[in-house]
């Protein structure tokens, strides 16, 4: 389905959790803040659709594994 309000929420949760701060975006876009659900629901991000996090700083590399994890799971089948 993608990353509608419900999985849009559930990644700014994650990232709002995280001390560095991660962009999310499209190969070639504009990255916007992934702690934004409004950020987020810009991307119209689909499922299918590969998006491209990144992060700068000491935890960089860990803060972009958790968060990607995070939206490789199924978020509309969690409650």
């Amino acid at each position: 389905m993608g990353l509608h309000a419900r999985p849009a929420a559930m990644v700014a949760q994650e990232a709002a959790k995280l001390a560095t701060v991660v962009r999310l975006g499209r190969e070639g876009g504009t990255a916007v803040d992934a702690r934004s659900v409004l950020s987020i629901l810009t991307l119209d991000a689909r499922q299918g659709d590969e998006l491209v996090l990144s992060a700068e700083g000491p935890d960089a590399l860990e803060a972009v594994v958790a968060l990607a994890s995070v939206i490789e799971r199924d978020l509309d089948s969690e409650p």
